[in-house]
């Protein structure tokens, strides 16, 4: 039985298409510097916007107009959304969905009884796993909505919340590689304080390393082999969370021995709220070797929280596909649609029409990207504006050879230096024109 019977497959169309529901830049089989549009891009459904998001706001009741709502039975409700995900992607060329525990799956009275509703909707995924080409990017626990997750999970005041937390994620994991997930997340949602007049900082950072720790060990006696993710986060819900960013969350896995089990999610909103932008975090985690995965979104500028809207901007899509294929690419990890659709976009026409938006600004991206790699002036503006380390003096410092003394001496009667230029306005511009040129 088909749930979108008023969708069909979604087709590549080309540049000049306006139609909604039609690919104007993404073209899954396209090869992009030697790699698929399809393998570079790894587009992923995020279960809990797409199935589970009704509209709802702190000001407003639900929008949303779902073929499910007349549905009132739990585990019936649950195995509809999982055939709802499978036809989803497939009409949209999606190769995965991700989602929390809780996303697929009610809770019950106990963890015994929660853990029971999982495995039979699991089997009912593994089920369309059989048939289906979609696949599972990433699952995780939900640690942040439950009333008893009210001061943190792996960060809780409380040892029978820590307890339980552990149980939890010891089941996700186990969940996500029944299902062949190619990686788990850890995003600590309340893994933070709203005051320090009542936080032991010290213990809760601590315990959080001991958490996962004990994941890590889990992981290896079951023989999970997926990539374990942190998705830094600067606030929100909490006032301020331990990972705040990739540069703070990089220094916590270095302190307690994480680093080599580690890599990182990085969410373009969540780079908004660190007060930084999304290519500034894919930059610092790339160049240590830590860029895994993305959450492929975008936030409002003008307002202070996540909005997790679609993505559209493609400068930023531009720059961050950048830094994605100097990665190398993210496989095992991708870029999931952390988002959704506005509250007045309640139709599930919308649901399809904003994953294309995405996915053709990201298709987009990686076009203007590649072009201004193979162009090759950026990179060569790079190389010449740090020109003074590769040979003299420069390359003394940078090969460790120099001190104070050495360098005073170098150039104490020389005349005052002048470094080269920025030409950032006409850095600025080449992107631009890539962007142009890529979508003719």
């Amino acid at each position: 039985m088909s749930i979108f019977d008023k969708i069909e497959r979604i087709q590549y169309k080309g540049p000049d298409n306006r139609d909604p529901l039609a690919f104007s830049f993404y073209n899954p089989e396209e090869t992009i510097m030697g790699t698929t549009m399809r393998e570079y891009l790894r587009f992923a459904v995020a279960f809990w916007h797409t199935f589970k998001g009704d509209g709802l706001d702190m000001f407003g009741q639900p929008t949303a107009r779902r073929s499910w709502d007349s549905v009132k039975d739990p585990m019936t409700l649950a195995k509809l959304k999982v055939d709802a995900a499978f036809e989803f992607c497939e009409k949209l060329s999606i190769d995965y969905f991700c989602f929390h525990d809780r996303d697929i799956a009610p809770e019950g009275n106990t963890l015994r009884q929660t853990n029971n509703n999982l495995d039979e909707i699991v089997r009912h995924i593994s089920d369309h796993l059989k048939t289906s080409n979609v696949g599972i990017l990433w699952g995780t626990a939900n640690l942040f909505a439950h009333p008893r997750f009210m001061h943190g999970a792996a960060t809780s005041c409380d040892a029978d919340v820590y307890a339980y937390a552990a149980a939890q994620v010891k089941k996700a994991i186990e969940v996500t590689k029944e299902l062949g997930g190619k990686n788990y997340v850890f995003w600590g949602g309340r893994e933070g304080y709203e005051t320090l007049l009542n936080t032991n900082m010290s213990l809760e950072i601590e315990n959080l390393a001991r958490f996962f720790h004990m994941a890590v060990d889990y992981a290896k006696e079951i023989g999970f082999e997926g990539q374990f993710l942190i998705e830094p986060k600067p606030m929100e819900p909490t006032k301020h969370q331990y990972d705040f960013d990739v540069a703070n969350a990089l220094s916590f896995l270095r302190k307690y021995g994480l680093e080599e089990h580690f890599k990182f999610n990085v969410e373009a909103n969540h780079a908004t709220l660190a007060g930084h932008d999304f290519q500034h975090e894919l930059r610092f985690a790339r160049i240590n070797g830590l860029l895994g995965s993305v959450d492929a979104n975008q936030g409002d500028l003008l307002l202070g929280w996540d909005t997790d809207q679609f993505p559209t901007d493609v400068y930023s899509t531009t720059l961050g596909m950048y830094e994605i294929i100097k990665n190398g690419g993210l496989n095992p990890g991708g870029l999931n649609f952390d988002a959704k659709v506005r509250r007045g976009s309640y139709e599930e026409k919308d649901l399809f029409s904003s994953h294309i938006a995405g996915m053709d600004t990201f298709a987009l991206g990686l076009k203007a990207a590649a072009k201004l790699l193979q162009e090759g002036t950026l990179e060569d503006l790079l190389k010449e504006r740090y020109r003074s380390f590769d040979s003299g003096i420069g390359k003394e410092i940078e090969e460790g050879r120099a001190s104070f003394k050495s360098l005073e001496e170098y150039i104490i009667d020389k005349e005052s230096p002048l470094p080269e230029p920025s030409r950032q306005e006409y850095l600025e511009r080449l992107v631009n024109w890539s962007i142009v040129s890529a979508g003719r």
